[in-house]
Order: C-alpha cells, then structure tokens, then sequence
C-alpha cells in the first residue's frame, strides 16, 4: 500500500515492477503518482518527491530555522531517504541535530551536516573545488560537502589566489584533469577567470563576501566574475557554494 506523498525514487522503481508484473492494477498506480508529494509539518511543506524528480533529497537550509524544526524536518526526510544534506547550520542547530541522529556528521568550516550511511558510487571523473584564500574557506567547503555527499569524488585545491599566480600553476595539472572546476574567491574576483583560461572544462564561479570596503560584501567579485572575458565561467550568487557543488554534480553525472 502505498501512503499520500510517500513515493520515493526507489519505491517508484518498485511500483512500477510490480505493475509490469500484474501485482497492482493501474488505478492503484496513477493514484500513487498523483498523491500529492508533501508532508505538512505546519511550519513546513516538505516536498517527498524531491528526490523523484531531481535525483537527490530536498536539502534543508538552516538560516532562519530554529534547532527543533530542523530536526523536524530531518526526521521527516529521513522517513523516505538514506540521505541527507543540511547547509548553513549554527552550533545550537548543529548540536540538536547531532545529538538526535547518530549517523549526522558535522561538517564544522561547512557549516553543514551531512547523514550519508550508505554513501552513493562515485561518479567518473572528478570536481575540483578551487579557492582563491583561507578565507574563502566556508564556502568552499560547503561547494565541496555538497558535491561529495550526491557521489563526486572532490579535489580540494585551497589558498592559490591570484596574488602569488605560481601556487596556482603548481596544481594546474590537477585542476585539468577535472572534469568541473569550481573557482571561489572574494576580494576582487579574478580567479575564475585565469583559471578558466587554462582549462577545457565548465568553470562555476563563485563570488564570496570576503573584502575590504569596495569589495561591498561580494558585489565587486560578483561583477567581476559576471564580466570575465574568459569563456565557459558560469557564475552563481554571493556565497553560494551549495549551489556550485549541486551544479558541479548534475554536469559530472551527464
């Protein structure tokens, strides 16, 4: 039997083995399809066919959310899927969501907790994350998380900003070998260009809050990276290194 909004990608697989096999009638499937794929937590509306549809789970963002309804909400995607992602935790949300799942891993520079017990194949090939500063780490390594736990094997290559050019050219034979490469930095923003100037792969920019006064909390690196003369850079918003590695990874997975 099969519940409103409760039809996974795995149980989809399911449904429709069965019907080919004439254990299930067609009405019973079309209903089961066309349940609506929400769980309502009265806060909440937790799409369960997320993964259906994208190939991975709704992830929670934790900005704005207090610790007791992202647990809430974990538990409720928990129910369907082997795996979760939660982004933009503080330590009071990162302790609650710890101490009620054992399998939670926190990913503290992320800021990002991860419960992935049966972690997905690797995809071919590899994403490199590319930082510019220590600095830009947090987004960084939210980029990286990200891409890792929806099966990317990551190359982390941190602090080759464009101030001291031969850190970069020291690991370039490695950023080619990639088959995405995301560039993180701040300040004036020109890392993803030089870098996409060396490579043949997709670059994803991302422009990070890291500066001085005129870098106007990452607008500056934004404009820049939305300006770059190098082709193939694709540039997401201010700080969003969740979003890259989500884009890093449906490219590797084509």
């Amino acid at each position: 039997m099969y519940f409103v909004g409760s039809v996974t990608t795995v149980e989809a697989i399911e449904l429709l083995e069965k019907f080919r096999a004439g254990k299930i009638s067609l009405p019973d499937a079309v209903r089961a399809f066309q349940a609506p794929p929400v769980a309502d937590l009265g806060f909440a509306q937790v799409d369960t066919h997320r993964a259906l549809r994208k190939g991975f789970a709704e992830v929670i963002y934790g900005g704005g959310k207090t610790a007791a309804q992202v647990v809430k909400i974990a538990r409720q995607i928990l129910l369907r899927e082997d795996r979760l992602l939660i982004t933009r935790l503080d330590l009071a949300q990162a302790r609650a969501v710890t101490k009620k799942f054992k399998d939670a891993r926190h990913h503290q520079a992320a800021r990002c907790i991860t419960m992935d017990p049966k972690p997905l194949p690797k995809h071919p090939g590899a994403i490199a994350v590319v930082c510019a500063g220590t600095s830009d780490l947090p987004v960084a390594e939210e980029a990286a998380v990200t891409a890792d736990i929806m099966g990317n094997q990551i190359e982390r290559i941190y602090d080759v900003g464009v101030a001291g050019l031969h850190r970069l050219l020291n690991k370039l034979e490695l950023i080619q070998k990639a088959r995405v490469v995301i560039v993180v930095a701040g300040m004036e923003g020109a890392l993803p260009s030089v870098v996409a100037g060396l490579v043949s792969r997709p670059v994803i920019a991302v422009p990070t809050s890291v500066g001085y006064g005129a870098n106007f909390a990452g607008l500056t690196p934004l404009l820049s990276m939305l300006n770059s003369c190098s082709s193939g850079v694709t540039v997401v918003n201010i700080d969003n290194g969740f979003g890259a590695g989500y884009a890093a990874s449906q490219i590797n997975a084509l």
